[in-house]
């Protein structure tokens, strides 16, 4: 695993060029699980790609924001900088940040992301710096982008698109997926969901624009992308087949697994969060790789989601009635399956041991460098993460800086 850099390193990474795919050995990393923004972050009133109203507000962000980028990359020139900042937001209201101040505002939000237990790989996350896409068309090309270099064939990269703010007078660009890849939830005549119970609202808003899905509808049919761009939005596009790398689900020991039918995503790109940095938010989609416990213990274990500890459990015969342990027993089987199969389809996955160890590693550092480390306890220690793992034993910090930061964007009216 990608140790985190220091931090005068932290500017060494370039900025990825929208139309170019990263270096297959450049600030390639394991990743990290792309968690929801905290619910203490504040979800994010003002509309993705616009500045705070506020002149004051703006001005205290960005000159803040500066002043530790030119501190933590050991720069000269911030006075300057400065000014040429303070001018800029008296005539036109916001300000545009270098390719490389944007760069650094991004990993420093990703290092400052408090349910994110993946995140000492911050230093390697690519930066595609999109703030000239403002369109429907563009935006879905460059998301088609993301998935294929992000995936990178397995080799999962950490990475992050970030598109155009808005001007003034000008509606914001949206991405009103949760995240890129998702499956449809299917709501017949009787109430019952075929698919993913979670994503029953949004795949009624893409039937309300016209999407039809396969003629023979699935548990597993990817969602198309709905995109509000500057020119037209909401507006619908069907997710390239190409690019979606989906695992299929088996276990090393028990044959009858397989038999559940169950695959889920290679990758985790969330999409419908907002980047804000000095002051500027910007819509965006992130990415990283999966721990195993995040598909296993949540997406297929939940009986708000596809609810399949029942259905293992009948495949290893446990007595759901007399055994109090049943639940654990299935989960442990489903977390195995899940990570025996990302790693024999050659996907990057991690565990939940694994990145306890790494991450307390990533807090010594940290607090070796005198900066606080930012953390929701509930959300860095989730099940089934247990006493054993050095993550567990203490506190962090919370909650963390808004700027920079990762944001909940505000809910979208169908």
């Amino acid at each position: 695993m990608a140790a985190a850099s220091r931090p005068d390193e932290q500017a060494s990474h370039p900025t990825e060029a929208a139309a170019g795919a990263p270096s297959s050995q450049a600030g390639v990393s394991h990743g990290c699980p792309a968690h929801r923004p905290s619910s203490r972050d504040e979800t994010s009133n003002a509309a993705p790609g616009s500045q705070d109203s506020d002149p004051a507000t703006l001005l205290t962000d960005a000159q803040a924001f500066l002043t530790r980028y030119f501190h933590e990359t050991e720069r000269a020139g911030l006075r300057s900088r400065l000014t040429r900042m303070r001018r800029e937001v008296e005539a036109s209201g916001t300000w545009w940040q270098t390719a490389d101040e944007l760069a650094f505002g991004a990993r420093l939000a990703w290092r400052n992301a408090e349910r994110c237990i993946g995140r000492a790989r911050w230093s390697a996350l690519h930066v595609r710096d999109l703030r000239g896409c403002n369109r429907a068309h563009q935006i879905r090309t460059e998301l088609e982008n993301h998935l294929n270099f992000s995936t990178n064939g397995g080799a999962i990269v950490p990475m992050i698109s970030i598109f155009a703010p808005a001007s003034t007078g000008e509606p914001a660009v949206r991405i009103r997926n949760p995240q890129l890849i998702r499956y449809a939830g299917w709501t017949d005549a009787h109430g019952n969901v075929t698919g993913d119970p979670a994503q029953t609202r949004l795949t009624d808003q893409a039937l309300q624009l016209g999407w039809r899905g396969p003629s023979n509808r699935t548990r597993f049919d990817v969602l198309p992308w709905i995109i509000d761009g500057l020119d037209i939005g909401p507006a619908l596009f069907p997710v390239p087949a190409s690019s979606v790398l989906e695992v299929e689900l088996r276990h090393p020991q028990h044959p009858w697994f397989a038999l559940l039918g169950l695959r889920w995503p290679a990758l985790p790109a969330i999409s419908d969060m907002t980047l804000r940095v000095g002051g500027v938010i910007y819509p965006c989609a992130f990415s990283g790789s999966y721990m195993a416990s995040e598909i296993a213990s949540r997406n297929l274990a939940d009986p708000t989601r596809y609810n399949q500890l029942p259905a293992v459990a009948r495949g290893l015969g446990l007595d759901v009635r007399r055994d109090r342990l049943w639940r654990d027993k299935a989960l442990l089987v489903l977390n195995e399956a899940v990570l025996w199969s990302f790693h024999a389809a050659g996907v990057r996955i991690t565990d939940h041991h694994r990145e306890s160890i790494t991450f307390a590693r990533f807090t010594a550092r940290e607090e070796a460098a005198g900066r606080p480390v930012y953390g929701d306890w509930s959300w860095l220690n989730s099940y089934p993460m247990t006493p054993q793992d050095p993550s567990w034993g203490r506190y962090y910090a919370s909650p963390p800086p808004r700027d920079p930061g990762l944001h909940a964007s505000a809910p979208v009216a169908p």
